[in-house]
């Protein structure tokens, strides 16, 4: 057994695949581990994270499985699941081993490690789409929009393309507060990440003149429009849940 431990990130994964059919190794005899394991009798080999290699990788992704495959290997890695290396690189050394064509890659779910991809592509594809539609953004004083997420999965790299194309003209921040990082989108620029473990107090970010009076009146159209009789608390936990709305301007 041979283990190749890389970063937990896009970059170190592809880069581990990629030496992996650079050392060729047969499939059975690799494991690929974003955090440090022991497993007796096997042969370590730490990964250090290749911007090239990752690219090469990514690329034959794309042109052998197609874009939608892709993005679905790429929303299983931003999963936090300790096994998600190992399911995607079996699942494409599969794809690969059997010539599968594009847009099947997640066909054959009897196999363990393609289900595995599967569920973690889909939970983060989920909370992905409640985020599409639950980040709320607010004024500040300086007239940058700054909202705040806390999302399971890395989701930042997908929401920040998501919402750049939607303000375009905007200088706006997007915080993930678990993970210290911070989508930064310039007017009419193109948008980064910025790593940044810093403790942001709410109290300090002033707010510009009328996003109190917005945020006051969206809240009582919430409220206005609201039919008690008809209130149905499991079924509003079902379709958002408790941990979206700490961060939303009508909770």
């Amino acid at each position: 057994m041979i283990l190749y431990q890389c970063q937990d990130s896009l970059e170190g994964v592809f880069t581990a695949i990629y030496n992996a059919y650079e050392d060729r190794c047969l499939p059975q005899d690799v494991r690929v581990a974003v955090e440090e394991e022991y497993w007796l009798f096997a042969e370590p080999r730490p990964v250090r994270s290749n911007v090239w290699k990752a690219g090469k990788v990514a690329g034959s992704l794309r042109k052998r499985f197609g874009e939608e495959d892709y993005r679905r290997l790429c929303l299983c890695l931003a999963s936090p699941d300790a096994e998600k290396a190992q399911a995607v690189y079996r699942t494409v050394a599969r794809g690969i081993g059997r010539r599968t064509r594009p847009g099947h890659l997640f066909d054959a779910l009897a196999d363990a490690d393609v289900q595995k991809a599967h569920a973690l592509a889909q939970a983060a594809w989920r909370e992905l789409h409640h985020y599409y539609g639950f980040v709320r953004f607010r004024e500040l004083e300086q007239g940058i929009l700054y909202g705040r997420i806390a999302p399971k999965n890395h989701l930042l790299p997908f929401l920040m393309p998501h919402f750049a194309e939607r303000f375009p003209g905007e200088d706006f921040l997007l915080r993930d507060e678990g993970r210290g990082l911070f989508g930064v989108h310039p007017a009419r620029k193109q948008w980064y990440l910025l790593e940044a473990d810093l403790p942001v107090p709410e109290e300090g970010l002033a707010l510009s003149k009328q996003e109190e009076q917005i945020q006051e009146l969206f809240r009582h159209f919430c409220r206005t429009i609201a039919i008690r009789d008809r209130e149905n608390p499991a079924l509003q936990k079902q379709l958002l849940p408790l941990r979206f709305r700490e961060h939303m301007t009508e909770f």
